[in-house]
């Protein structure tokens, strides 16, 4: 299965805060969150459960409403370019903050971001085979190491023909510290 997430975060404060010790959802602020997310589309309950899984089957939102923040769990709204997430979404997190995280670890690519207040402050996304893709605003604190060359990835002495690794640094290293950092949890 691997390390594999699509998490889409509206709030008011604080991501770890709000998510930390979080009580459950209701049922029926959580379809209507779906909704607003999905307009158009016929939004059928599951089952209730905790947002234990990062990255879910296809068609399927996980969501969570709480007062002041929401999170979506859902892979169709993962993008390369995480600043070309789609209009309605950034609306919907208008003088709120929105986060995002997307990794997805059989191709090493990690992508996130953060608007405020309708600004995007920081966007990034990159994976060995296509470079960086995206790299808007400046670098947050927990990157910083991983940009000043403190996080590289060391071949393996093991392999002697092993070419070196496409970028100064394991996206998937950074994308748990950004989860960390942006969440308040690793996988």
């Amino acid at each position: 299965m691997g390390a594999k997430t699509a998490l889409l975060a509206l709030t008011d404060g604080d991501m770890r805060s709000a998510l930390a010790g979080a009580p459950l959802s209701g049922r029926a602020e959580a379809e209507n969150l779906v909704r607003r997310i999905h307009p158009g589309y016929a939004i059928e309950g599951i089952a209730d459960g905790t947002l234990d899984r990062t990255y879910p089957p296809d068609d399927v939102t996980y969501a969570l409403a709480l007062p002041g923040t929401d999170l979506l769990i859902d892979h169709r709204l993962v993008l390369d370019r995480p600043s070309e997430l789609p209009e309605h979404l950034r609306r919907l997190g208008e003088g709120r903050r929105v986060v995002l995280h997307w990794m997805h670890s059989v191709v090493d690519w990690l992508a996130f971001a953060i608007w405020g207040d309708g600004t995007l402050v920081r966007s990034l996304s990159l994976s060995p085979d296509s470079g960086i893709m995206e790299n808007i605003g400046e670098p947050l604190e927990f990157e910083r190491p991983y940009w000043a060359g403190e996080r590289a990835v060391e071949p393996d002495p093991t392999w002697d023909d092993e070419e070196p690794y496409a970028l100064p640094f394991h996206p998937l290293e950074m994308g748990e510290d950004a989860l960390r950092f942006l969440f308040g949890f690793v996988i």
